[in-house]
């Protein structure tokens, strides 16, 4: 199963072509295909950003439409680096797409259809997943403490035991975010992994020669996590791309810094 780069109505975006994907419309998004000037440009879908809120509702619209979302029906979170999934309905849908999110999470699961979860990210991992047995959806925003205390892990746990989901069921996949090759650290963050994966994190760090430094590979660390809630390792898709070296692509917190855009993960339901 694989994550794959596409383009529809002028917008590119990366998402899974499996069919088994089909009943849960869904995307990761680049920086393109928006109308938002410097330095936001273009596809711009942070509000908190300092970008005109009608640019970023425009960019939404254009967003939803590429990837067969619904704009008028998002629900977003105020992101906070832990691990709290929030059950969500149609009452929690925004009135306009521009509206940042309220509540302090970093993860969104539902069962009803039309509601469209929607997390963001600037080099942190986005998650999202699918039962098209069940018919439940989650969205996980993890950055280096989520992936160290498993957010990802949490998500698929808020599918299981609210919603009745086997792990064996469930079809994952990991978007576009900082990679190894960029996403060098401290300690912190492999102590950070240690704590979390034990014995397992020393898989995904890597110490650089000659410093007390490291390369952390923050996307296998959250497919471990899956991994070990149930999840079969074919149905997790992993997206190689780094935000941080693809500029042209991509926003990147740890390149640029507070002066750019958010990327967005969506995904949603499918009426029956």
């Amino acid at each position: 199963m694989e994550i794959v780069f596409q383009e529809r109505h002028g917008v590119p975006f990366y998402a899974c072509t499996d069919p088994r994907w089909c009943g849960a419309p869904h995307g990761f998004s680049t920086r393109l295909g928006g109308v938002s000037p410097a330095p936001w440009d273009s596809l711009n879908l942070g509000a908190g950003r300092g970008d005109d809120p009608a640019r970023v509702g425009e960019n939404f619209r254009r967003f939803c439409r590429a990837v067969g979302t619904d704009a008028d029906a998002l629900v977003k979170n105020r992101q906070v680096h832990g691990t709290t999934i929030r059950s969500v309905t149609r009452a929690d849908v925004l009135s306009d797409p521009s509206l940042p999110g309220e509540f302090p999470a970093d993860g969104l699961v539902t069962d009803q259809p039309g509601v469209c979860l929607t997390i963001f990210s600037g080099d942190c991992i986005p998650i999202l997943l699918y039962d098209p047995i069940r018919r439940v959806i989650a969205a996980v925003h993890a950055g280096w403490r989520g992936t160290a205390a498993g957010a990802a892990a949490q998500g698929v746990l808020a599918m299981t035991e609210r919603y009745g989901c086997r792990p064996e069921d469930i079809l994952a996949a990991i978007g576009p975010g900082i990679a190894p090759c960029c996403f060098q650290t401290h300690a912190d963050v492999p102590d950070g992994l240690r704590a979390g994966l034990g014995a397992a994190a020393q898989d995904f760090i890597f110490p650089i020669s000659g410093t007390d430094k490291f390369h952390v590979d923050l996307k296998g660390a959250n497919a471990r996590w899956l991994e070990r809630t149930g999840l079969d390792p074919a149905r997790i898709a992993l997206c190689p791309d780094c935000t941080a070296c693809r500029l042209d692509r991509f926003w990147s917190h740890r390149i640029q810094g507070t002066r750019r855009g958010s990327m967005a993960a969506m995904i949603q339901l499918a009426e029956p």
